[in-house]
């Protein structure tokens, strides 16, 4: 009877501990494998079977050198330009160019640049045949936009103002994942701060990965760290937390 008792309750530990791995292991996302990319003007390779993966909303960071092929990454991930060798996965699923320009949210370096509605209002609702005035007023107030003036012109805007916009826009096409091309470039240190706080309002609910070339203006967002350099991506040991 006591040995009976006593298998009884390793079981039950024993399923605990799965339990208790499966909640605490979050899923991986998206999956990079072996991917090498060369452009047709130059002569060398800018990514060379390079391995990477993200896990369930997880913060990105990669660093590295101008040239390294961070912008280019960005790139490949969101299916707007296609490697020569590799395959992308989400959820365990290879997906090609065109899925990943669906499911991904990118905010290229200077995004006001490429604002083309004459009003915020306008510019939000491009490329939407339908869109509620109650989803824009949700990520309006999620990216910290809420009682904006629809009708103001997006260059009047501060700087802050338009990075954030241009993240409205991109949520507002519901994104599985978030790419931030140096989001902080050409900002002053106010309007940085303003953009750590965008993302700190948006980590609980998004996968996001950052390009940057100033990792420590991220400092107490909880992120993991990668150095992309000679073409392939290593994780950095040092990690950013709250």
């Amino acid at each position: 009877m006591l040995i009976a008792f006593l298998d009884l309750y390793l079981d039950y530990k024993l399923v605990l501990k799965r339990l208790k791995f499966i909640t605490t292991t979050k899923l991986i996302m998206l999956d990079l494998k072996g991917i090498t990319y060369q452009p047709q003007t130059s002569d060398k390779e800018i990514l060379k079977n390079l391995n990477f993966k993200v896990h369930e909303s997880e913060i990105i960071l990669i660093c590295g050198d101008s040239g390294s092929g961070k912008t280019t990454l960005l790139e490949i991930i969101s299916g707007l330009i296609k490697p020569q060798k590799g395959k992308i996965s989400w959820k365990n699923k290879n997906l090609s160019c065109r899925q990943r320009r669906w499911f991904c949210g990118v905010v290229f370096q200077f995004p006001e640049r490429y604002f083309i509605g004459t009003t915020v209002g306008k510019e939000l609702k491009i490329g939407h045949k339908f869109l509620r005035e109650k989803s824009i007023e949700i990520v309006l107030q999620k990216v910290g936009l809420d009682g904006i003036n629809l009708t103001m012109p997006p260059e009047q805007l501060s700087g802050g103002q338009q990075r954030r916009l241009a993240v409205a826009v991109q949520l507002l096409r519901n994104p599985s994942i978030i790419l931030l091309d140096e989001p902080t470039a050409g900002l002053d240190w106010s309007m940085k701060n303003d953009i750590k706080n965008l993302i700190l309002n948006l980590k609980d609910k998004n996968t996001i990965i950052i390009v940057t070339h100033e990792p420590a203006l991220f400092e107490g967002i909880p992120c993991k760290m990668f150095l992309l350099e000679r073409g392939n991506i290593k994780k950095c040991s040092k990690e950013n937390h709250e």
